[in-house]
C-alpha cells in the first residue's frame, strides 16, 4: 500500500513539473488572417493600396505646407510629434489599478519630460534666441542671464522631481514606482535623442532635415510598391510583408532619388541657408561651395547619341548618395527594431488610427536613425574645421555680460587702430 502511494505521489510530482515547464514555454502568437501573407498574395491589397495612397497624399501635402512656412514651424511640428510619442510611451507600461493608489504620479513623468525639453532646446536654441532679442538693455540682459544659468535651472528642476519621486514612494508599490521611474528616463533618452538631432539639422538648413526625411519616405513607398507587385521572398520575420524584392527595389530608387532631389532642393537658398535666429522670414545667403554648380564635359561618344555636351552637378549631390545609401540599407533596421518592440510588448501602433498607416512607429524609428546619421555626417564631413567668426560671436554673446562685451569691443578697436597705424 505504501509503495503504491509513493508511486502515485511521484507521478503527481512529475506531472506538476511538466505543467510548470509547459507554462514557461514561449507560445508563438497566433497568426492573423492575411497578417503573415506577402502583399503580392493579399486579396485586399488593392483596397489597402488605395487607402494608403489617399492618406499618404494628404500627409505629404500637410508636411509640405509646414516646410514652406519655415524653420520655426518645422521645429514646432517636431515638438508636437515628440509630445505625442512620449504620451504613448508613458502609457505603455501604465497600470490603472496601481495609478489609482498614486495620485499625481503621472504628473511626475511630464515634469521630467518638460525639464528635459528645457535643457535640450535651451542649449540648441540659445544662440538663435540671443540673435532674436532686441538690443533693449533689460530684455537682452534677462535673456543672457537665462541662457547662462539654464543648466543650473534644469538641474534643480530635475532634483525637485527626484525629491518628489522619493516622497511619493508607497509601501507595496516600490517595484512599480521604480520601474516607471526607469521607464521614464529611457523614454526621455529615446525621444530627445531623435528630436535634438532633428532640430539641429533644421537650423543648419532645412535642406539637411528635408532631404534625409524625404529619403526615408521614398524608401518606404517604393519598398511597398515593389513588394506589392513583385515581392516573393520574405526579408525578415519581424515584418512578414517585407520582401527582398521590395528592399532591393527601394534601395535603387532611393539612391537615384537622393541624387536628383539634392539637385532640386539645392537650388533654393531658403532651404540651404542656416537659420541664425528665431524669425520666420525668407533667407538669403552665400550658398557655399557645396551648392555651386560644377560643369563636366561628356565624352564624345555620348554627345553622338544625346544632345548634351556637358552636365552640371552640385557637389552636395555626391554627399546625397551617402545619405541615400544609409537610408536604403541601415535606416530600415530602425523600423525592424520598432516591429520587434511592438511584438515584445504586444501593443498596437499609435498610427493604427490613421487609415493605411499602421506602421507609423516603424517610420519614426527610421527617421530617428536617419536624423542622427545626417547630423553626424554633416558635422564630420561637411562643416569646415577650425574656429569661425560665428563660433567666436556665439561665445561672446552667451558667456560675457553686456559690460564685458563693451570692454571687448573697445579693446578690439584699439588693437585694430594700432595695427592700421603701424601699417
Amino acid at each position: 500500500m505504501e509503495k503504491e502511494n509513493n508511486i502515485a505521489l511521484s507521478l503527481a510530482g512529475t506531472s506538476r513539473v511538466r505543467q510548470r515547464k509547459r507554462s514557461n514555454e514561449v507560445i508563438p502568437e497566433p497568426s492573423k488572417p492575411n497578417g503573415g501573407t506577402l502583399l503580392v498574395d493579399d486579396r485586399n491589397k488593392y483596397k489597402s493600396m488605395w487607402i494608403r495612397t489617399y492618406s499618404t497624399v494628404w500627409m505629404i501635402w500637410g508636411f509640405a505646407l509646414v516646410v514652406y512656412m519655415g524653420h520655426l514651424y518645422i521645429t514646432a511640428m517636431v515638438v508636437v510629434i515628440q509630445i505625442f510619442m512620449a504620451k504613448e510611451l508613458f502609457n505603455l507600461l501604465r497600470k490603472a489599478h496601481e495609478d489609482e493608489h498614486l495620485p499625481g504620479f503621472r504628473l511626475l513623468n511630464w515634469h521630467f519630460f518638460f525639464t528635459a525639453m528645457l535643457f535640450v532646446y535651451g542649449r540648441l536654441l540659445s544662440q538663435p534666441l540671443v540673435n532674436s532679442v532686441t538690443p533693449e538693455k533689460f530684455l537682452y540682459q534677462f535673456v543672457s542671464s537665462l541662457i547662462k544659468y539654464q543648466m543650473a535651472i534644469c538641474y534643480f528642476l530635475y532634483i525637485a522631481g527626484f525629491m518628489w519621486f522619493i516622497l511619493t514612494l508607497k509601501k507595496n508599490m516600490y517595484k512599480y514606482q521604480f520601474r516607471q521611474y526607469a521607464w521614464t528616463h529611457m523614454i526621455l533618452i529615446v525621444v530627445f535623442t531623435q528630436s535634438s538631432f532633428t532640430v539641429a539639422n533644421i537650423f543648419e538648413g532645412i535642406f539637411w532635415f528635408l532631404l534625409p526625411a524625404s529619403l526615408i519616405v521614398i524608401n518606404d513607398i517604393f519598398a511597398y510598391v515593389v513588394g506589392f507587385f513583385f515581392g516573393r521572398t520574405p526579408l525578415i520575420k519581424l515584418s512578414p510583408k517585407k520582401t527582398w524584392e521590395g528592399f532591393i527595389g527601394a534601395s535603387v530608387t532611393t539612391m537615384i532619388s537622393a541624387f536628383v532631389l539634392a539637385n532640386i532642393l539645392g537650388q533654393f537658398q531658403w532651404l540651404t541657408c542656416p537659420r541664425k535666429d528665431l524669425s520666420t522670414g525668407w533667407l538669403q545667403c552665400d550658398p557655399g561651395p557645396l551648392f555651386k554648380r560644377e560643369y563636366y564635359t561628356l565624352p564624345g561618344w555620348i554627345s553622338q547619341w544625346f544632345p548634351w555636351k556637358e552636365i552640371s552637378i552640385l557637389p552636395v549631390q555626391w554627399h546625397a548618395l551617402c545619405l541615400g545609401l544609409f537610408a536604403s540599407i541601415i535606416a530600415p533596421f530602425g523600423g525592424f527594431f520598432a516591429s520587434g518592440f511592438k511584438r515584445a510588448f504586444k501593443i498596437k501602433d499609435f498610427g493604427d488610427s490613421i487609415p493605411g498607416h499602421g506602421g507609423i512607429t516603424d517610420r519614426m524609428d527610421c527617421q530617428m536613425v536617419m536624423a542622427v546619421f545626417a547630423y553626424i555626417y554633416h558635422q564630420s564631413f561637411i562643416v569646415r574645421e577650425g574656429i569661425s567668426v560665428e563660433m567666436i560671436l556665439d561665445q561672446v554673446l552667451t558667456k560675457l555680460t553686456f559690460e564685458e562685451q563693451q570692454t571687448l569691443l573697445t579693446k578690439l578697436g584699439q588693437i585694430l587702430q594700432d595695427r592700421l597705424g603701424h601699417s
